[in-house]
């Protein structure tokens, strides 16, 4: 009788970067991503300060063999900037503010026509956060679907939906 031998999945011996690696090879999309969520400069740099604390603080945790460093820093974007969004919105209730203060309207992203911006500001924050991920950002769907905590296919169908609608808005504004 022969032994079966069961093969393992070999753990890639891909050098773990330093944090300080890390963080300066991600610090401009980790902003851009935030600044998109915030739609604020103040907030978002706020918000990215934040994100290198609670990363710098959790790095033994980073496994390259999971992912790349721009994931796991962007998931934790995420995760600050919902925190964020939902203490905002409790403060908010507390002190009954009637007037929101103006925020600074920032592009997209640079280069998009005044059409194309518009129909972004018409999404859902779900489809534009999907979008920036994917298109802006270039996210692989894997990557993706760890930063928003859902799978590669759901990632493709969020995307493949709010693209759609999209092309639906810029179409109809194109009519007009």
């Amino acid at each position: 009788m022969h032994a079966v031998t069961i093969d393992r999945p070999q753990r890639t011996t891909e050098r773990r970067p330093t944090f300080a690696e890390a963080a300066e090879a991600t610090l401009d999309d980790v902003f851009g991503y935030l600044l998109y969520l915030a739609r604020d400069r103040e907030t978002a740099e706020d918000l990215t300060s934040a994100t290198y604390e609670k990363a710098l603080r959790q790095w033994h945790r980073f496994d390259p063999v999971r992912g790349h460093p721009r994931a796991w820093l962007l998931g934790i974007a995420r995760t600050t900037a919902l925190d964020w969004f939902r203490a905002e919105k409790r403060r908010r209730r507390r002190e009954e503010i009637a007037a929101v203060p103006e925020r600074i309207e920032e592009p997209f992203a640079e280069g998009l026509s005044p059409a194309l911006e518009a129909a972004l500001a018409e999404l859902s924050a779900g489809e534009r956060e999907v979008i920036a991920l994917r298109v802006v950002l270039d996210l692989d769907g894997d990557a993706a679907g760890r930063v928003l905590g859902i799978s590669a296919t759901a990632v493709s169908t969020r995307l493949s939906r709010a693209l759609q609608r999209l092309e639906e808005k810029v179409t109809a504004d194109d009519l007009r």
